[in-house]
């Protein structure tokens, strides 16, 4: 096996691992249900900095002459993207339209990241790249078919106005973590010094810095809260920083730092099968009809698009 190859494969292994982490977060709203999503976000981030601050606290003298002003600065933006923003999203979401839908959708992130890398003089064309795009739009309308349908039908839960206000609370995750996938994928190759694991930390210690500034506003919505109540939520906030964001993001940028931008996007798949099972699981059903086919369906489109991003046989890929 060569070095790209062994390489690619632990890429993938460490993508793989991500995902089983990451799949976690969809749960964290059935964990705490009566935490405002404001709460949850906070302090899901407040816990994430503070565990990031201390493991990075040995290594921050060799660390700080690397972090230029530009680089703090895209930090904040990613912190915002890929943590606050997205999370929130996803609270919400879970929520009114549940965790298949919530999941599902989000899994459209390789769909597009691969739309987004087109503009890459690696990217392929249009004509190859539509087919399985056209399939992961039909599998998300199919699922927010089921979700609305649902909500309509008088079933427990939300109405079906509730279930499409989660439906597009779950296109916003889609779009501010699919913005985050990019911007940290070519931040990183930028700064080749800093180690994934050293760069999920300075991300950790700026999203904890921004979630102090929600602290104050989140915890407005819970002064009623008995001390059970406070205990239990941090438990469930230390447990997603610690296996999603601490675990899960030095998985994710070390993915980032093995595998071409055209197959990293693909990577999450992994989010939304992880996501679905812990689903399921949770609710102590299985899949129905519709959510197999759009499971499936969607599948098959992260499939295609891999293929669709491979050289020609016999084409020298592009370095990453």
């Amino acid at each position: 096996m060569t070095a790209a190859s062994s390489g690619r494969l632990w890429g993938v292994a460490s993508g793989l691992g991500a995902g089983a982490m990451w799949g976690l977060v969809f749960l964290a709203p059935k964990f705490a249900p009566e935490a405002s999503p404001l709460l949850l976000t906070a302090g899901r981030y407040l816990a994430y900095g503070l565990i990031a601050a201390v493991l990075i606290a040995p290594r921050w003298r060799r660390l700080a002459p690397l972090i230029e002003a530009r680089t703090w600065r895209a930090l904040v933006w990613l912190s915002l993207a890929g943590n606050l923003v997205y999370f929130a999203f996803v609270v919400v979401a879970v929520h009114l339209a549940g965790v298949a839908a919530s999941a599902l959708i989000v899994g459209m992130v390789p769909v597009v990241v691969a739309l987004w890398g087109l503009r890459d003089r690696s990217g392929p064309s249009l004509s190859r790249a539509a087919p399985p795009i056209v399939l992961a739009a039909l599998a998300v309308a199919l699922i927010g078919w089921r979700a609305l349908a649902q909500g309509e039908a008088g079933a427990e839960g939300p109405t079906g106005a509730q279930a499409l206000i989660g439906l597009v609370c779950a296109l916003g995750a889609l779009a501010s973590w699919s913005a985050y996938a990019v911007g940290n994928s070519r931040r990183m190759a930028r700064l080749p010094e800093v180690s994934p694991h050293d760069w999920s930390l300075l991300t950790g210690v700026v999203t904890g810095g921004l979630a102090l500034i929600l602290a104050v506003p989140a915890v407005w919505t819970a002064q009623d809260w008995s001390g059970g109540q406070w205990l239990h939520l941090a438990g469930v906030c230390l447990g997603v920083a610690l296996l999603a964001s601490i675990i899960g993001n030095a998985l994710w940028n070390q993915a980032s730092r093995r595998l071409p931008l055209s197959m990293l996007g693909q990577m999450i798949v992994f989010e939304t099968v992880f996501a679905f099972v812990y689903g399921y699981v949770w609710e102590g059903r299985g899949p129905a009809l519709v959510e197999i086919l759009a499971i499936l369906m969607m599948i098959v489109s992260v499939i295609w698009c891999v293929r669709a991003h491979a050289p020609p046989r016999g084409a020298e890929e592009p370095p990453h």
